[in-house]
């Protein structure tokens, strides 16, 4: 498996990424077409192709000196539950930085395999309460659950990362 990255619009498996991303995110979870190219570009961001011989999905995340958010996960319906997505987690480990990623709040089955299986790849719920801003004009920001790998973080981490999340991250999206 390996892990290759689009910096611009023009390569060639960039609009079959954005047709995965689209089945696998709701809209308000999304960023716009506009705000994901122009994002690109930005050397702390990652738009990564999952591969295993063919496309299996992406990892879409942002990397500073301190931490590494993974703003977007997914693998295709037909490729889940091959370990793909534990082996990228694995990778993006290997870096030996915080592993900063959220979830919605675990009240549905699915919400709570989810957050069990970022647990059995490692990481742990934070307790901060916190609210994602929104990717569009129209929506408002959605709470979410803090994860993070290997370790729970301090209240100056997230601050941190929030911060980085309100004015790096979110600075273009709409």
């Amino acid at each position: 498996m390996n892990l290759e990255y689009i910096t611009k619009t023009t390569h060639p498996m960039y609009h079959k990424a954005l047709e995965t991303y689209k089945i696998s995110f709701p809209f308000h979870e999304r960023r716009e077409q506009l705000s994901q190219e122009r994002i690109l570009s930005d050397n702390e961001y990652h738009f990564g192709l999952i591969y295993d011989d063919v496309f299996v999905g992406l990892v879409l995340y942002w990397e500073t000196n301190d931490f590494i958010y993974i703003e977007h996960l997914c693998i295709l319906p037909e490729m889940r539950n091959k370990r793909y997505g534990q082996n990228v987690l694995s990778i993006l480990q290997k870096k030996e930085k915080i592993l900063i990623l959220e979830i919605d709040p675990p009240l549905d089955d699915i919400s709570k395999r989810r957050k069990g299986f970022y647990e059995r790849c490692g990481f742990t719920e934070n307790s901060f309460g916190h609210i994602h801003p929104p990717y569009h004009k129209e929506n408002d920001g959605h709470q979410l659950v803090i994860m993070t790998c290997p370790r729970q973080i301090t209240g100056n981490e997230y601050d941190e990362f929030n911060k980085y999340l309100q004015e790096r991250v979110m600075e273009d999206a709409f």
